[in-house]
């Protein structure tokens, strides 16, 4: 019978190198003052045993956790795995903070955390006792809720806030959603627009707030009505379906509408074809997200490519080496990019 390969421990580690636990942490810290003929051997002892650190060995200094941990909305995030929509939020999240943790040789973690609850204290630090991260990346509507930031600041853990540019503790970081959905504006302001709908968010995101400044600037400064001409939705699709009719039920109905989420585009698209309109010969239309299903629809839309994964894998930088000339922490914004496909075109010619 074959023996069972007993699994190596620190402690195998420490007697093949004939030094103490605490020198074996130390090396796998890449903490200072351990002596370099020191750190070769243990090193050689961990290569030749093949023992992969644990976050309990990592933890023995007593020092860090080498652990990040991302908070996003629980309601809102198995919502979307269940209807597997196409939605990448998550995905973009892991991609721009687990190659940023692992350059660093840190872990990031998702934990997901209902911000409407009573008990979001006990339940946040329920998750900090367990995992002791070494910072916390806040996301929307989390960002903003005033009992988890307190919480943070009370017990000194350095955490950063996307979609949030409120005074306060944490570092305050935005998507550039003013830059953003002024820059859709001004595209379709491009195209010759003249009557551009928004389908915004709801106002307890601030990005919602901050999309609609962009999008009444760009009107603005080109000298085109904005009145009449803002809806709201909840970022869902059956929100943007009665916004979308709305707006298309104005007697001065928009050529375009720019759509605050990629469900909402999809509903405005459903909408439009419905009452017989095409996309993009009668109405134009943008979304915000850019999750792979723009991709697919008829005509592919073009989109606000939120970055998510570049925006997440700034927060874990500035939570793991905090810049010097930034010991304040001024707020940080990472402006996006309008990928143009094939539901925006010239508008359309008025009669007579």
């Amino acid at each position: 019978m074959a023996r069972r390969r007993q699994s190596v421990t620190i402690k195998h580690v420490a007697a093949d190198a004939g030094v103490s636990l605490q020198t074996v942490s130390r090396v796998i810290n890449n903490e200072p003052n351990v002596r370099p003929a020191m750190k070769e051997r243990v090193q050689a002892s961990i290569d030749r045993l093949g023992y992969v650190p644990s976050i309990a060995a990592q933890r023995m200094s007593g020092s860090r956790s080498y652990i990040i941990m991302a908070i996003n909305d629980r309601d809102l995030t198995i919502a979307d795995w269940r209807a597997r929509e196409g939605r990448d939020w998550v995905d973009q999240m892991l991609l721009g903070g687990m190659l940023t943790c692992a350059k660093h040789g840190y872990r990031m973690l998702i934990e997901l955390v209902d911000t409407h609850n009573d008990h979001v204290e006990r339940e946040l630090g329920a998750a900090i006792a367990a995992l002791q991260p070494d910072g916390v990346i806040l996301t929307p509507p989390h960002s903003e809720n005033s009992l988890i930031t307190r919480l943070l600041a009370k017990r000194g853990i350095p955490f950063a806030r996307i979609g949030s540019m409120q005074d306060g503790p944490g570092i305050a970081m935005s998507m550039g959603d003013e830059h953003n959905s002024a820059l859709a504006t001004k595209h379709l302001i491009e195209l010759g627009h003249e009557r551009i709908g928004l389908i915004a968010g709801p106002t307890d995101f601030s990005l919602s707030q901050w999309r609609i400044e962009g999008w009444r600037q760009a009107l603005g400064e080109a000298g085109l009505p904005h009145e009449n001409y803002l809806e709201r939705g909840d970022f869902g699709f059956e929100s943007g379906i009665a916004a979308a009719g709305k707006l298309l039920d104005l007697d001065e109905a928009p050529t375009a509408i720019i759509a605050s989420s990629d469900q909402m585009a999809l509903a405005t698209l459903e909408v439009a074809g419905k009452r017989g309109l095409s996309v993009p010969r009668d109405l134009s239309l943008v979304s915000f997200d850019n999750s792979p299903i723009v991709r697919f629809t008829r005509p592919p839309l073009t989109a606000v490519d939120q970055p998510i994964a570049a925006t997440i894998s700034r927060a874990v930088e500035l939570l793991i080496e905090p810049p010097e000339d930034n010991p304040g922490h001024e707020p940080v914004i990472v402006e996006g990019e309008l990928v143009v496909r094939g539901s925006t075109a010239t508008a359309p010619r008025r009669d007579g």
